[in-house]
């Protein structure tokens, strides 16, 4: 991704630059090319427009008809020469930038030299008149043509210094609008290089995170196997061994104290206090063999294992529960009802220690395809901030996992929360 986006960057920044450069020599050639070329040509128009009144003033002079001397267009040619002069000077300053000097020096020197000419035919004009339009025809007229036509190449030439800039200018678009092409061209292979390589990169996390998913839920599936087996074994000892060792000492208790009843009173008070604490141990230790391992499971399924199990909670908690149960379908196995019924366990001791409710409700719902483990009470609810923290709360995901089911925790509008847990199943028994 970084080496991607440091391409990324280095072509935009290349780019930029040559575009930069591109533009500057564009701004370039149109201030000193086509902007003065332009100008120049206005000022060459102006030219050879005082020119034309020259020459107008020039045939009025010789024509016979009217009849005034020549020094009276004297004032005429002195209001063209200011302008003409004017309009030279101003074309001066853009010749630097454009064609060959020479037809521009040829230019300003014919001028003056055009105007010295004249000034010198209105002296003669002053002594002999007729010389003086014999050089007018002669000498001036001829000046006036040449002018004429050097300011004719002067606009051709600018025309096509025009032209020439018009077709750079051209080349620059193009290059410019070629290189925007390869640009967004090289973009796209970066960024379609740099997204296949993302792709390609997050499959391969895509695929170890599976993978670390599905060992995952192997070692939680192990684990939970090796605590049921565990709790299996000590449900068992406790049941078996414990269990019959009590049962033996509570018999021996009660021999001895019939024994004793016509020899001591206070020793049969004594050894009826003993069986008692060792009943009460026994139904303790058996409360607790059930607690780990619902043998009933095994023996008569969920539903009779959850009767006998909430009572027991009522009577340890004081909750009072209100069970239901509804509907046919399959029967969960053994293995997919020990996991429900360590929800409910794990549920209903989140009821006693967190919700601060005195009432719960468990509800049972069967149907074709799953059967749903209801777990509702009317308490404080549940923090949505909190859901994952407590160690009951991964188990009870951990459990619905790995029977391919779905646990909610649902917060009801009037407070107090709902734990749901759908689990699909075969078709085995069917429940009436």
């Amino acid at each position: 991704m970084l080496a991607g986006l440091a391409v990324t960057l280095s072509a935009v920044a290349v780019y930029t630059a040559y575009t930069a450069v591109q533009m500057r020599g564009l701004r370039q050639l149109q201030a000193e090319t086509i902007d003065r070329n332009r100008a120049d040509s206005m000022l060459l128009l102006r030219i050879q427009n005082d020119l034309n009144l020259v020459n107008v003033a020039l045939r009025d002079m010789l024509d016979g008809g009217e009849d005034y001397p020549l020094t009276a267009w004297q004032s005429q040619f002195k209001r063209l020469r200011v302008d003409l002069e004017d309009a030279v000077t101003r074309e001066a300053q853009f010749r630097p930038a454009l064609g060959p000097e020479g037809p521009r020096q040829y230019l300003s020197a014919s001028t003056a030299q055009f105007w010295d000419a004249l000034d010198r035919i209105f002296t003669l004009a002053q002594t002999d008149e007729a010389e003086a339009r014999t050089r007018i025809r002669i000498s001036l007229e001829a000046r006036q043509a040449a002018l004429t036509t050097a300011v004719a190449r002067l606009l051709v030439e600018n025309n096509d210094n025009e032209k020439q800039a018009a077709a750079q200018t051209r080349q620059i678009y193009a290059r410019a609008e070629r290189n925007v092409y390869l640009f967004l061209a090289a973009i796209l292979v970066v960024l379609l290089a740099n997204g296949l390589y993302l792709v390609q990169y997050n499959r391969r996390m895509f695929d170890q995170v599976a993978a670390l998913s599905d060992r995952r839920s192997e070692l939680a599936q192990q684990l939970i196997s090796m605590q049921e087996s565990t709790f299996r074994y000590i449900s068992r000892e406790l049941h078996d061994e414990f269990g019959q060792i009590l049962t033996a000492i509570g018999a021996m208790l009660q021999r001895a104290g019939r024994r004793a009843q016509a020899v001591d009173a206070p020793l049969r008070t004594d050894l009826k206090e003993v069986q008692e604490i060792v009943q009460s141990t026994l139904d303790k230790v058996r409360t607790l063999s059930q607690a780990l391992h619902p043998a009933v499971i095994e023996e008569a399924g969920l539903e009779t294992a959850l009767r006998q199990h909430l009572p027991v909670f009522e009577k340890q908690t004081g909750i009072h529960i209100d069970y239901e149960s509804s509907g046919s379908g399959p029967v969960p196995d053994q293995t997919v009802a020990i996991h429900m019924y360590r929800v409910l366990q794990e549920a209903l001791n989140n009821v006693a220690r967190h919700s601060k409710s005195s009432r719960a409700a468990v509800r049972l719902r069967y149907s074709s395809d799953c059967v749903v483990l209801e777990v509702e009470d009317g308490g404080v609810g549940f923090d949505s901030a909190t859901r994952t923290r407590g160690m009951g709360l991964v188990s009870m995901r951990e459990r619905a996992e790995l029977v391919h089911g779905r646990l909610d925790l649902i917060n009801a509008n009037g407070g107090g929360l709902l734990v749901r847990l759908t689990v699909p199943l075969a078709l085995t028994e069917t429940h009436a």
